[in-house]
């Protein structure tokens, strides 16, 4: 049975990196990015720890192991990841006024795709943030198109595209206040 949590342990962040170490888009094959999706972004231990300190992480448990993880990523972390400086710039751009935060990736460990795990992490993600947020905003490559879509079902609204760096980003926001 699946639950959801906050992390709490080093143990669980060291799962996030597994997880997400495994799905990167450079050791994933082109059949399995276009069916499956793929993570772009890699994170440190340490950075990871520091955005789990500030607000921890979204995880989906399988008793004690993690099956999936959606991050938690403040605005004061925009100069921590150089690659994510855009997306935070454009952010507050596009939600100037709002008080968002940012989905820093998100993942579903293979053996645990297809049991609704992605839209019960968010629904909890809501469930924990919302009091003190008004959105959750994040970005998502243009060619990740399950990843776009299953964003899409989520409630996430496209509100922008961009280029950066010769990729194509999609500025996705679920507004909690709709």
């Amino acid at each position: 049975m699946i639950t959801y949590k906050r992390a709490t342990s080093d143990k669980e962040l060291h799962e996030i990196l597994a997880i997400q170490k495994r799905n990167l888009k450079a050791h994933v094959s082109l059949q399995e990015r276009e069916e499956q999706g793929y993570i772009t972004v890699p994170h440190t231990f340490e950075i990871l720890k520091k955005m789990n300190d500030a607000s921890p992480h979204i995880l989906a448990m399988d008793g004690d192991r993690v099956a999936g993880y959606a991050l938690v990523m403040l605005r004061s972390f925009k100069y921590e990841m150089p690659i994510l400086i855009p997306m935070f710039e454009t952010a507050d751009i596009l939600l100037k006024g709002k008080n968002y935060v940012t989905m820093g990736q998100v993942c579903i460990d293979k053996p645990y795709r297809g049991q609704g795990i992605f839209k019960g992490m968010y629904t909890f993600y809501k469930e924990e943030l919302s009091d003190t947020y008004d959105c959750l905003f994040t970005e998502v490559a243009s060619s990740n198109i399950r990843s776009i879509e299953a964003h899409k079902n989520i409630g996430f609204k496209i509100l922008e595209t961009q280029v950066t760096d010769g990729t194509s980003w999609d500025m996705v926001n679920w507004d909690w206040n709709e």
